[in-house]
């Protein structure tokens, strides 16, 4: 979608920008060099009138976003988990921007659910209410089942909510690609992998499907963990532009005097939420990226209740434990074993002096420690980890990064029910449960087990694959009998280690 509608929007936007007071805010954040500040104030300032007001009670960052629309707001959000692209002030910022907008009518919801369904409204649901939630790519109604008189909340897309996506993503591509022109050598900025990783995140969210299957893993993920529960999907009724939930009341997790007068237990509602999404992490590899205190709250059995599953993390296990070790390594004060940590992990290149790494992560963690306990945070001790290993010259991780932002809200939603509430104590059990588990030789037999059964799978394949390596090396050049074994040796061996050992595994359970 090439056209003139791209520098149109693109001139609106400036002038937003400008007129709200966010373009310095912007600019400043990205580190954007003279040459891009000219560009982005020649398109903005004469064009002032074009820009939209916004809310000024609002910061002007997110007054200018909220005015420019849905596509904005989402990008917005998304950028929220980037502090390494936009700073932690503009992040901090972004997080808590109002994912609120005027909703579309009732009647316009009641035809996309029955063209999405393919059953009139009637037959599916008894009552179906006025939107109660709307946010920038889909509202929420409360409404009855036909068939069983279940409370269900139906989330359905705005209509055309994919065409003007499209419309405003194809704009920032067009603005990641001036970015680029003007500005070849900025190295925060890194405009294309943003607009790339924020396409992504929309196309997801744009699938109720994906939503609905993701809350559906998680769901069985977390199926016997006490005390923390979702509405299951009810499958039956979700398709792409349409998912519906059991209904779950409760209370918002932030509201703290409602809690109290329902006689809630806040420290006990602290340690849980920190505690699920560490175990989660850990445990799982896949946890909820967005739980803030709107998308938690409490039944009245005291079950914290999760929603709003369109951004979860995924981390490998490879990953998980290295982020486990670090965790346990500041727990403990090793700092030179969380520097080898990341030598082991290639996060700090090799070429770097492991010793005057663990100095400077000693820097980071003595001051911390050094607190007291209530003031001790997880969420600062991660922002100066990755200050410092960006110095050594680690590479920007998204998982990680990710990890580290849902970090940070979860221990401010902890916070905020519990002041009080030490992060390191809370932490400590889930941490070295899971390091008991996966790290020492139960875990190492675990690994060599898999390792065996994959050699076992592809055990037919192997004659196979060794021939065809042999004839590799006799067309590169003549073979030796060295060659032929430095081949041919390896892959018997593995055959036949990996034979014997699933025979050991079958035989002895």
């Amino acid at each position: 979608m090439r056209g003139p509608h791209n520098i149109i929007r693109l001139i609106r936007t400036g002038a937003t920008l400008e007129r709200t007071g966010a373009m310095n805010v912007v600019l400043d954040a990205f580190e954007a060099p003279r040459a891009l500040r000219i560009v982005a104030h020649t398109l903005g300032k004469p064009f002032q009138w074009l820009g939209y007001k916004g809310d000024p009670n609002m910061p002007p960052a997110t007054r200018a976003l909220t005015a420019l629309g849905p596509a904005y707001i989402k990008f917005g959000q998304v950028l929220s988990t980037r502090p390494d692209v936009v700073g932690d002030e503009l992040a901090d910022q972004l997080r808590v921007l109002q994912d609120k907008l005027p909703p579309f009518s009732r009647d316009e919801a009641m035809a996309e659910v029955e063209k999405e369904l393919g059953q009139p409204v009637s037959e599916m649901f008894s009552e179906f209410s006025e939107p109660i939630a709307a946010a920038s790519i889909a509202q929420v109604h409360k409404a009855k089942l036909t068939s069983t008189g279940e409370d269900v909340a139906v989330k359905v897309l705005r209509p055309g909510i994919e065409r003007a996506f499209r419309k405003d993503v194809d704009a920032f591509y067009f603005a990641a690609r001036i970015v680029q022109l003007f500005a070849p050598g900025a190295r925060r900025l890194r405009p294309m992998e943003v607009i790339e990783h924020f396409d992504g995140v929309v196309r997801g969210e744009l699938d109720l499907r994906l939503e609905s299957a993701a809350a559906s893993e998680y769901a069985a993920n977390i199926k016997d963990d006490a005390g923390f529960w979702l509405p299951p999907v009810v499958w039956s009724l979700s398709a792409r532009r349409v998912m519906t939930l059991s209904w779950a009341d409760g209370i918002a997790l932030g509201d703290n005097a409602a809690l109290d007068t329902a006689g809630h237990n806040r420290p006990d509602l602290a340690e849980r939420v920190l505690r699920m999404f560490l175990l989660h992490a850990l445990r799982d590899g896949f946890f909820h990226a967005d739980m803030h205190q709107g998308n938690l709250k409490v039944a009245a059995n005291g079950d914290i209740i999760a929603y709003d599953f369109g951004i979860m993390g995924q981390i490998n296990e490879y990953t998980r434990r290295v982020y486990a070790e670090i965790l346990f390594g500041f727990i403990r004060r090793d700092y030179k074993r969380v520097a080898e940590v990341h030598f082991e992990a290639g996060y700090v290149p090799a070429h770097q002096d492991v010793d005057e790494f663990a100095r400077a992560l000693r820097a980071v963690g003595e001051p911390i420690f050094g607190m007291d306990a209530t003031h001790i945070s997880m969420g600062r001790l991660l922002n100066y980890l990755f200050e410092v290993t960006e110095r050594f010259g680690m590479e920007t991780r998204t998982e990680l990064i990710l990890l580290q932002r849902t970090m940070v809200v979860v221990e401010g939603v902890a916070r905020s029910l519990d002041p009080h509430m030490n992060i390191w104590e809370v932490a400590r059990p889930v941490v070295e449960d899971y390091i008991k588990k996966s790290i020492g030789p139960r875990a190492a037999l675990r690994d060599f087990g898999k390792t065996a059964m994959v050699l076992a799978r592809f055990g037919p394949r192997l004659p196979a694959l060794v021939e065809n390596a042999l004839i590799a090396q006799t067309q590169k050049d003549e073979p030796t009998p060295s060659r032929l074994w430095s081949v041919a040796l390896p892959a018997t061996i593995g055959a036949a280690a990996g034979a014997a050992l699933v025979l050991l595994l079958t035989t002895f359970g």
